[in-house]
């Protein structure tokens, strides 16, 4: 049955089934095959990927709401903004007991960060996404969309945060990376490992996730940018996003969190003009730490007025970052928020 872009799963079992909201947002889940180019496009709606999975119905009762349908990678502040709209009407329904929000992989890890950094619930929100189209004969769509019911359902996933289901893998939102470009098995959790497993006849989870934090949205998100540090680079491109109106910067720095004396002194003037900087690291495990005392090392950077933003990507340093410069915040209160 569709009515004005929303379906409902029909449910054959006569008990009552929980409640759960399937937000489409697009991504490769939803693409199929051109057959002229053969390039993946979008191609189906969050309908069609919940009639392709009629097991669905044994464990829950399904609404879709189609938000968007676009890649991923067109993802931005603006799109989190009406996602986290759509989550949060959602779960203030009394007659929802999870959220699942289908999207593409390339940035789902962002999504899932901002959401569990915005959004304050004990009910389950999961994302999950696909990384072979729709058309593909071993499509895992279906699959990762039935994991996400069968989470969204489980009386286990209560309090758990934001999740990321796939491949049978539950991950924190906090946690995840894609780490793969193509494979099944892309989204990992690094150092501190899966929160649990999909298996045929269980959810099963084996830790609580203990970084959890809620920042309320209260005003416009401000300019943040990421900047790399590499061999020979230089301060040029920080420069460029100070002067473009960057309020804050992320810089992608090597190892435990050290940059050269090129970067070192973009940063110094950065900080000096009231921006603010956070360091992170392009390595993709363990923790930026200040223990170097090289030009541009790690103790230079703090003793500078830099923020070191624990073991969190780049990408989600910067999620948080535009978050917390909402409103203006004392330095003593960044850190805290970071570490």
């Amino acid at each position: 049955m569709t009515t004005n872009n929303t379906t409902t799963a029909a449910n054959p079992i006569t008990k009552k089934l929980p409640n759960v909201k399937l937000l489409a947002t697009g991504g490769t889940i939803a693409m199929k095959a051109d057959a002229i180019s053969g390039a993946y496009i979008p191609a189906v709606d969050g309908s069609d990927l919940l009639a392709a999975v009629p097991d669905i119905h044994q464990y829950a009762s399904v609404v879709v709401s189609n938000v968007f349908n676009i890649a991923s990678a067109h993802l931005g502040p603006d799109e989190w903004l009406a996602l986290y709209s759509a989550v949060n009407a959602a779960i203030t329904n009394s007659s929802v007991d999870g959220v699942i929000i289908s999207h593409g992989t390339d940035t789902l890890e962002e999504t899932a960060y901002f959401l569990s950094l915005t959004i304050d619930t004990s009910k389950p929100i999961i994302l999950f996404g696909a990384q072979r189209g729709a058309s593909d004969a071993d499509s895992d769509g279906p699959r990762n969309l039935l994991h996400a019911v069968r989470v969204a359902a489980s009386a286990q996933a209560q309090g758990k945060g934001v999740m990321v289901v796939m491949n049978g893998q539950i991950n924190a939102a906090r946690d995840v990376r894609k780490t793969h470009t193509t494979d099944v098995e892309s989204f990992q959790s690094g150092d501190v490992g899966f929160l649990g497993r999909v298996d045929s006849d269980a959810v099963s989870f084996y830790r609580q996730p203990l970084y959890q934090q809620t920042i309320p949205l209260s005003g416009a998100l401000k300019r943040v940018d990421i900047i790399a540090m590499y061999a020979g680079a230089d301060g040029a491109l920080l420069t460029a996003a100070v002067n473009a109106g960057a309020k804050g910067i992320v810089i992608a720095a090597v190892g435990a969190g050290n940059v050269n004396p090129a970067l070192f002194t973009a940063v110094k003037a950065a900080i000096a003009a009231g921006v603010t900087v956070v360091v992170s690291t392009r390595v993709p495990n363990g923790r930026v730490q200040p223990i170097y005392g090289f030009e541009g090392g790690g103790k230079d950077l703090i003793e500078a007025g830099a923020i070191f933003a624990n073991d969190l990507s780049p990408q989600k340093a910067r999620i948080l970052l535009m978050l917390v410069l909402q409103e203006a915040s004392e330095p003593a209160a960044l850190i805290r928020l970071f570490s």
